[in-house]
């Protein structure tokens, strides 16, 4: 169905737009150019019916197809959002659950096939902006799984992810990982971005890290014009 079709169902049901973009930590005109796609995307509409405490069938009834097979392997977290302004003070308050408790949520479609810990970080700056498609904007926010410490002993798979690089003293970072030694602990931190003067490569000592994250997916892109 389309996001016009969406949006006609929660006018016409009483609900408002801009409730529900602030239940979606996203802006009011990010949910406008959502609710004018052509076609909404399933975990767009999920996403929605969450923020209004509704079912799929609220908004599906007769749109269902005949035939058609439900998605059983997803299913939506409140994950913590670790925005910019807090990301100094993260490393000292990881461990502590009262901490972890205050930081505000944001509903997520995860694969229920992936149990662990996850995060939303805020991105900031262009260090990761090489203008491809696997760039990350200044402001998106990423999915982070959690890589568990007793992993770090192994080789850790740095061609399949970016990386959330959470310090225990100086701050967090998003980063490609081009090598790690096993033996001596430490990573060499890769950004897209081609100004290698102002973004050369360096050199992490893992002991120095208090969690590691891989980089699951964009949660919500930052519009730039």
């Amino acid at each position: 169905m389309s996001g016009e079709e969406v949006r006609k169902i929660l006018l016409e049901s009483g609900f408002k737009l801009k409730s529900i973009a602030e239940t979606l930590n996203i802006s009011p005109q990010t949910l406008d150019g959502r609710l004018r796609a052509k076609e909404m995307k399933i975990e767009t509409l999920k996403e929605i019916c969450v923020s209004i405490n509704k079912t799929l069938d609220f908004f599906l009834g007769d749109f269902v197809e005949v035939g058609a097979k439900a998605i059983t392997n997803l299913e939506f977290l409140q994950i913590p959002f670790v925005p910019v302004h807090a990301q100094a003070g993260y490393g000292r308050g990881y461990g502590d659950q009262e901490y972890i408790e205050s930081l505000p949520t944001i509903p997520v479609i995860v694969d229920k096939n992936y149990r662990g810990k996850y995060r939303v970080f805020e991105t900031e700056g262009d260090s990761m902006d090489d203008g491809s498609r696997n760039a990350l904007y200044s402001g998106d926010k990423i999915l982070g799984r959690e890589v568990k410490r007793e992993l770090w002993r192994s080789k850790l798979h740095i061609k399949d992810w970016f990386f959330v690089i959470c310090m225990k003293n100086d701050g967090i970072s998003v980063k490609q990982i081009t090598s790690h030694n096993v033996e001596d602990g430490k990573i060499i931190c890769h950004s897209l971005n081609y100004d290698k003067i102002s973004y050369p490569d360096f050199e992490v000592n893992l002991d120095d890290v208090a969690e590691l994250y891989n980089v699951i997916k964009i949660v919500d892109r930052n519009t730039r014009i």
